[in-house]
C-alpha cells in the first residue's frame, strides 16, 4: 500500500493523503459524544470500509452515493468511497424526486445512509440500487453488509475520486468529476495558504456534501496532520463554547454562519479564544462591514477566499499577516493562475473588468457528458467561471457580479430552472420564473413569479414546492403576475423579472 507522496509533497491520491500524519496524532474529535480518533484509527476505518465496498461489488469508477449528516461516518464513507470507487455525496435534505435525479445522473451503484431516517433517499433507491447503512459503534463507522470484504485496486491520480453537481442557470445541474490529483493539489494549496500544521485544530461547520467542507475543512486539515472538530451541525448557541473547549485554531464557513455566530457573541471577544488564529470565509460574498465586525469580536484576521466546485474548491484567498488582506476582495491566486477576459477572449490588464478565468492543476478537465457546457466553459486552457471581476495592480481579485443567473443563498448555489420546473408541475400554474432577491442574512433568498390558470392561494403553491424541493430551494415569496416577459425568440427574461421584485 503506497504511502508516499509526489516529490513536491503534494498527495496524488486520497490514499496517499491519509498517510500524511503520524499514527498517534488526533485526526478527528466529535464534541458532542467526546469520541476522539487517531490517524491510525481513521486510516484503519477507511481501509476496512473500502474493502467492505469492494466486497459489495464497488470497483474503480463506480459511484457510491452518500446521504449522511455531518459526523465521523460521513468522513469515513467519503474517503472509503473515493478510494474504492468514486464518492457522490448528496444533501440529506433532498426530496425523493431530487434523490432519484442524482442517483440516475451519477449512475450510482450503491447508496450509503444512516441506520434510521433517510426515508426519502431510501425510497428513491428502492428497487434500483442496493442500500447500505453505516453505523457508529464504539467510535468506529461500519457498513452493515453481509458481503465478505475484498481487496480494492489502489486509485491513480487521474481517477475520479469525487462527483459533485454544480447548478446551471440554463438547465439541469452539471456533473463535475474531481480527480484524486485535483483534490490533492487543492488541499495542498489550502495548507500552504494558511500555514496549516499538526498543531492546528479546525472546526468543520460546513456540510460534507459540499466541496467547501470536504476540501477546505476536512482534506486540508488531514493533510496538515492537524485535528478536525466535527459536530453534527452548526449550532449558534454552542459555537463559541465549542471553539473554546476544543481549542480551535481556525474555522471556515459561509457569511451566513459567520453572521449567526457573531450575533451570539457578547460585546468584546468571547473568553477562552487564545488558540484561535484566523477565520476563513468562502462560498458567498462577505460584506466588508461584517468582516470588520468579525475581527473586532474574535480578535483575529478574517480571510475571505474564492472557490468553485470545478476548481476542487480554493482558487484565491486573502493572505495571513504580515501580507495585506483587502476587505472587498477575495485575495490573490493560491496556486492558481487568475486572469480577466473580455467577451472577445482577450486578457485584460490590471483594472480591467471582465470574466474571471482560471488555470491550475486543481481545475477539472471538463464536465461529464456535457459537450455544450465544456465548449462554453473551457476555452484555450482556461476555465471561464461565469463571474465578473477586476484584478488590481497587486493581483487581488474583486468580484463585481455574476454572469450566470444562479441564486446564491448562503453559499448554496440554486438553479432557478429547477424551481421553475417544480412550480410548473402544479396544475394551476401556467408559467413560472424563479429568481433571487436580496436578503440581509442569506445574501439572496428565493422568490418566484407565476401566471395562474385559475386562482389558488400562495400557500398552496409554496406547499407544492416543499413536497418536491429541499427547503432551501423553495421560494419564500410567490408573486402572481399576468404575464412573464420574454424575448422575441420566446426566452424568459429572468433578470427583468428579478429586477421588478428586488425590493418586494
Amino acid at each position: 500500500m503506497s504511502g508516499t507522496m509526489s516529490g513536491t509533497g503534494v498527495p496524488t491520491t486520497l490514499l496517499e493523503l491519509l498517510h500524511a500524519a503520524p499514527d498517534a496524532s488526533t485526526a478527528m474529535l466529535d464534541p458532542e459524544s467526546g469520541v476522539r480518533l487517531s490517524y491510525a484509527s481513521l486510516r484503519g476505518q477507511v481501509l476496512r470500509m473500502a474493502e467492505a465496498l469492494a466486497g459489495a461489488g464497488i470497483r474503480r469508477g463506480d459511484r457510491v452515493a452518500i446521504a449522511l449528516p455531518n459526523g465521523l461516518p460521513a468522513v469515513v464513507s467519503f474517503l472509503a468511497a473515493g478510494i474504492a470507487g468514486t464518492a457522490a455525496p448528496l444533501n440529506p435534505a433532498y426530496r425523493r424526486e431530487e434523490f432519484s435525479f442524482f442517483l440516475d445522473d451519477t449512475a450510482a451503484r450503491l447508496l450509503v445512509i444512516p441506520p434510521q431516517g433517510a426515508d426519502e433517499a431510501r425510497s428513491a433507491a428502492e428497487g434500483r440500487i442496493p442500500v447500505l447503512a453505516v453505523s457508529l459503534t464504539d467510535g468506529e463507522a461500519r457498513l452493515a453488509t453481509t458481503a465478505a470484504s475484498a481487496g480494492f485496486d489502489p486509485p491513480a491520480p487521474e481517477d475520479v475520486a469525487l462527483v459533485l453537481h454544480t447548478s446551471g442557470s440554463t438547465g439541469r445541474p452539471k456533473r463535475v468529476p474531481i480527480g484524486h490529483g485535483n483534490l490533492g493539489v487543492s488541499a495542498w494549496n489550502t495548507v500552504n495558504t494558511y500555514g496549516l500544521c499538526p498543531d492546528d485544530i479546525s472546526l468543520c461547520v460546513m456540510p460534507l456534501f459540499h466541496v467547501h467542507g470536504l476540501v477546505a475543512s476536512t482534506l486540508a486539515t488531514l493533510l496538515s496532520g492537524g485535528a478536525l472538530v466535527l459536530p453534527s451541525r452548526f449550532q449558534p448557541l454552542a459555537f463559541w463554547r465549542t471553539l473554546r473547549d476544543s481549542r480551535v485554531t481556525w474555522y471556515s464557513a459561509v457569511p451566513t454562519i459567520h453572521q449567526l455566530a457573531m450575533a451570539r457573541a457578547a460585546s468584546g471577544r468571547p473568553p477562552g479564544l487564545e488558540s484561535l488564529r484566523f477565520i476563513r470565509s468562502c462560498s458567498a460574498p462577505l460584506a466588508a462591514e461584517l468582516a470588520r465586525k468579525m475581527e473586532e469580536i474574535a480578535g483575529v484576521p478574517v480571510l475571505e477566499a474564492y472557490g468553485m466546485t470545478e476548481a476542487s474548491h480554493q482558487m484565491a484567498s486573502n493572505p495571513l499577516p504580515p501580507r495585506a488582506r483587502k476587505f472587498g476582495t477575495v485575495g490573490t491566486g493560491t496556486g492558481v493562475r487568475i486572469s480577466i477576459m473580455d467577451a472577445a477572449g482577450n486578457h485584460l490588464d490590471a483594472g480591467g473588468q471582465g470574466e474571471v478565468v482560471i488555470q491550475g492543476p486543481n481545475v477539472v478537465r471538463g464536465y461529464e457528458n456535457n459537450p455544450e457546457a465544456n465548449s462554453r466553459s473551457f476555452v484555450d486552457g482556461w476555465f471561464r467561471t461565469g463571474d465578473q471581476g477586476i484584478l488590481d495592480q497587486d493581483g487581488y481579485l474583486r468580484l463585481t457580479g455574476r454572469l450566470k443567473e444562479l441564486i446564491n443563498r448562503g453559499g448554496e448555489k440554486i438553479s432557478p430552472v429547477e424551481i421553475d420546473e417544480a412550480l410548473l408541475t402544479h396544475p394551476a400554474v401556467a408559467e413560472a420564473v424563479a429568481f433571487g432577491v436580496p436578503h440581509p442574512g442569506w445574501g439572496e433568498e428565493v422568490a418566484a413569479a407565476v401566471v395562474l390558470r385559475e386562482p389558488v392561494p400562495e400557500s398552496e403553491i409554496l406547499s407544492h414546492c416543499r413536497n418536491r424541493l429541499a427547503e432551501f430551494k423553495c421560494p419564500k415569496k410567490i408573486h402572481i403576475v399576468d404575464a412573464i416577459p420574454r424575448t422575441a425568440t420566446g426566452k424568459i427574461q429572468r433578470r427583468n423579472v428579478a429586477a421588478t421584485f428586488q425590493g418586494s
